[in-house]
């Protein structure tokens, strides 16, 4: 790390700082301009108990939302970094398909922040991607940005906790019911990670969290694995009502 520090002035000259949405100018590598900063919309208070959606003014504290009481989650809890709009979405897309791994950091630092305080009691783990459209892709982004926040938060690292047996179709447009039977049977925990698993405290890492139908899979499967605890971490969360 000091001998990066060393050499940063030097690769700032060679490569001067620029924002990897629009390109201006800025202080340092692995940063946002002003203007594309002040893009992202971080979910505030006061928000669900249970699921951490944005409440409007005047909600009392510990309340919990209609979601969340007309159908109990499994997960405890939904840290997200920001909101899905605009702002969010191209970085996602960059991270996603755009090849630009190298935002994982900048990404994972955002949603470190609105994650508890960790320790290497807690185990971090991605949302899996199946094996075809993984040697489609060439990476996971999900795992990229799991890598990071275990490097940020001391967690340990359960990189392929989980596994999807089955590759699923785009649920995008999909009704709840069409997308829990898509995914039925398609996610479970690594058989060899079995004892990690039990009685662990997990942080489930994915880029976007939209219907809730892939991570609510993804919990189901670590919780029948033994786990204690599962709250999920997202860089964006879709809520246009929240907008």
């Amino acid at each position: 790390m000091a001998l990066m520090s060393a050499f940063e002035p030097v690769i700032d000259l060679v490569f001067p700082p620029r924002c990897p949405l629009c390109g201006a100018g800025v202080a340092r590598h692995g940063g946002l301009c002003q203007g594309c900063w002040n893009g992202l919309v971080i979910p505030g208070t006061p928000a669900c108990a249970t699921c951490g959606r944005p409440f409007g003014e005047g909600i009392v504290a510990e309340a919990i939302c209609a979601p969340c009481m007309a159908d109990p989650p499994r997960h405890d809890g939904i840290a997200a970094a920001t909101l899905y709009n605009e702002t969010s979405r191209k970085l996602v897309l960059q991270l996603k398909h755009g090849r630009r791994i190298a935002l994982a950091p900048l990404l994972a630092r955002l949603m470190a922040a609105r994650l508890p305080p960790l320790d290497e009691t807690w185990l971090i783990v991605p949302v899996p991607l199946h094996r075809w459209r993984l040697w489609r892709r060439g990476y996971n982004q999900s795992a990229e940005l799991a890598r990071e926040l275990a490097r940020l938060t001391g967690a340990r690292l359960a990189v392929d906790a989980l596994v999807r047996r089955k590759p699923t179709p785009t649920l995008g447009g999909l009704g709840a019911k069409a997308r829990r039977r898509a995914l039925s049977g398609a996610i479970a925990a690594h058989p060899g990670r079995a004892a990690m698993l039990k009685g662990a405290q997990v942080v489930l890492v994915d880029d976007v969290l939209t219907s809730g139908a892939t991570s609510n899979a993804c919990v189901s499967a670590i919780k029948r694995a033994g786990a204690g605890k599962v709250v999920i971490s997202c860089f964006a969360r879709v809520l246009d009502e929240a907008l």
